[in-house]
């Protein structure tokens, strides 16, 4: 879209002008969901979903500034995602103790992670947690809700200018939000992180997060079915939390909400 056509709905707002827009980039709302992979969650119907989508959608052409230099379409899905997220989370899915039980998890896999010197087996996670191994993929099924997801952001100063993990994997040059030092600190902690994952994981850590494939299209790659795709990222994703845990990154990531994720280990 031309920065004309942005220049002229700011000036004015005119409603006709807001219309357009939105039509123009209605495509990223399923592009978001899509991507997202809510389809096995059984949560809320598709058409639900693309409504919370699009809402999110109004929501970022109602707000964005093209004068900050930020794309819109990088503004906008992380409205979308956000609307749609708010809405699974308001079906009161992911509770406290949900919560807890991630972060359970997260302090086993580092622990583990620690004294092993390497990924620790979802065997090893249980038994440390002393629970049943199926008792723990129930666990995990229920935590993945509230998964980190490298699609978490990290905030600039003013907060309007989100600067996704996925680009500290694919960019060096891509835009520091706080400071180098802790860009840095960061950047490399997380690809240290992916590193010690196994090949598959880390196939679908890069399909996934770095060439910005479907959970679908990634299945038809690897030719694994779609809800393996789920497992192996699922399983990254602990390791990734309790890499980060253990050398105290994770809690220094400000949020701006949880991804959701459906799969077991």
């Amino acid at each position: 879209m031309s920065d004309d056509l942005w220049s002229e709905y700011v000036a004015g707002r005119a409603p006709a002008l807001r219309q357009e827009i939105i039509r123009r980039y209605a495509p990223l709302v399923k592009y978001v969901i899509g991507r997202m992979a809510l389809g096995t969650l059984g949560i809320l119907d598709a058409d639900d979903i693309i409504s919370h989508g699009t809402i999110g959608l109004i929501n970022a052409v109602d707000r964005f500034d093209p004068s900050r230099g930020v794309k819109f379409e990088t503004y906008a899905i992380q409205r979308i995602r956000g609307s749609i997220v708010d809405a699974i989370r308001g079906t009161g899915l992911v509770s406290r103790s949900t919560i807890a039980k991630a972060r359970m998890i997260d302090r086993a896999v580092a622990v583990l992670q620690q004294d092993l010197q390497r990924n620790p087996t979802s065997e090893e996670v249980a038994g440390y947690l002393n629970m049943a191994i199926g008792d723990y993929h129930k666990m995990v099924e229920e935590c993945s809700y509230t998964l980190l997801s490298l699609e978490s952001v990290l905030h600039s100063s003013d907060g309007d200018e989100p600067t996704h993990l996925h680009e500290l994997l694919a960019d060096e040059d891509s835009p520091d939000p706080a400071s180098e030092a802790e860009r840095d600190e960061l950047r490399d902690a997380l690809l240290k992180a992916v590193r010690g994952l196994a090949e598959r994981e880390k196939l679908v850590i890069n399909l996934y997060y770095v060439e910005e494939l479907t959970l679908r299209e990634i299945s038809k790659i690897m030719n694994i079915s779609e809800s393996r795709v789920h497992q192996l990222h699922t399983r990254a994703i602990l390791r990734l939390r309790g890499a980060l845990t253990g050398v105290g990154m994770l809690e220094k990531l400000p949020l701006r909400s949880l991804k959701v994720r459906k799969a077991a280990v």
